[in-house]
């Protein structure tokens, strides 16, 4: 019993430090500190509900309360009070407001979502961009700049970005908190999204449909540059891959063994992802910090890494030296030197 009562009395402290923490992290990666256009449209729907819904709350609870206050037994009291029934005014107040709040909240949220899935793909001034998602990683194609890439998506500042969003295996679903809501990835099926940001900044995406054994694994970045600096990334993408002369084993090596799933071709799509300037990434496999080490163990073993994927473990079939290589080449794929 007296456990019990120590559980009621921890409880309510639980719940409120789980409420205020919940609003805890990077602000790259919150809904509640939107960095665009679409997530602070999104955010002002959440707070418009929330706060009907608080209203309804505070209403509700001060009737409650009025109501055992004022009409509670009196000493000397007998018998039953007065009943009240049948007000047609009454009947009219409490049937009007839920449908004027539910108006108030209907139609924002109505004209929000049918702007927020607007179609630009045909917009002359939207970037289009088609993003596949894989088990466990994200493609991006410029169909119009002849890009691929994987894992970054970049993007020009103050630009509208149009996105076309499907599956090549299992439903997955593209989520960048900072910058807009989330929308499923289907196998076979085309979703139309668009984002956009006025601010220069890295901001961080998360698959948020239950995927496989890696699924909280799989991340990816979206990086927005002005202009100028937009333009010059395009540029360095379609640069001639230029292999220098101390790399050339590796990329023999490379050619071998990684080729037939991997393209280091800007224009080409690939079975994994695209490596074209995998030297200029921050991340490998969207998880690990880009160090020597890290690729190395990548190659050696990425389902050690990422449970699920599809790369098969090459700690077998290259020696140390070989591997060793193979990162040299993969870090002198780099045209922004």
């Amino acid at each position: 019993m007296k456990r019990l009562k120590t559980m009621w009395r921890v409880a309510p402290l639980i719940a409120i430090m789980s409420l205020l923490l919940s609003g805890c992290g990077s602000p790259q990666l919150s809904a509640l500190m939107p960095r665009g256009s679409v997530a602070s449209e999104q955010l002002f729907l959440i707070e418009l509900s929330i706060g009907i819904m608080g209203l309804v709350i505070v209403v509700v609870a001060a009737l409650y309360f009025i109501a055992i206050i004022r009409f509670r037994k009196r000493k000397g009291q007998t018998g039953y009070p007065k009943q009240v029934e049948g007000s047609h005014k009454l009947e009219i107040i409490w049937t009007v407001i839920p449908i004027i709040l539910l108006i108030i909240l209907a139609v924002p949220t109505v004209y929000y979502t049918f702007l927020h899935s607007s179609d630009l793909r045909k917009d002359p001034n939207a970037v289009q961009v088609k993003v596949t998602a894989h088990q466990y990683w994200w493609e991006f194609e410029y169909p119009e700049l002849g890009i691929h890439t994987a894992q970054d998506l970049v993007i020009p500042q103050g630009k509208k970005v149009a996105l076309e969003i499907e599956s090549v295996d299992v439903t997955h679903s593209f989520w960048v908190p900072s910058l807009g809501g989330k929308l499923d990835a289907n196998r076979g099926l085309v979703n139309t999204y668009y984002l956009e940001t006025d601010e220069i900044d890295t901001f961080l995406g998360k698959c948020t449909e239950l995927c496989g054994a890696s699924h909280s694994l799989m991340d990816f970045k979206v990086i927005s540059k002005s202009t100028a600096d937009f333009d010059a990334w395009v540029d360095g993408m379609k640069k001639p891959v230029t292999v220098a002369a101390d790399a050339q084993k590796g990329k023999d090596l490379f050619d071998a063994n990684c080729l037939s799933c991997h393209a280091v071709d800007v224009n080409t799509g690939s079975f994994g992802p695209n490596l074209n300037n995998i030297a200029n990434r921050t991340k490998v496999a969207g998880i690990l910090e880009h160090t020597d080490e890290n690729l190395k163990e990548w190659i050696k073993d990425p389902n050690e890494l990422k449970v699920g994927n599809k790369m098969p473990a090459f700690k077998d079939m290259l020696q140390d030296n070989e591997i060793d290589e193979i990162v040299k080449y993969l870090n002198s794929l780099n045209n922004f030197k």
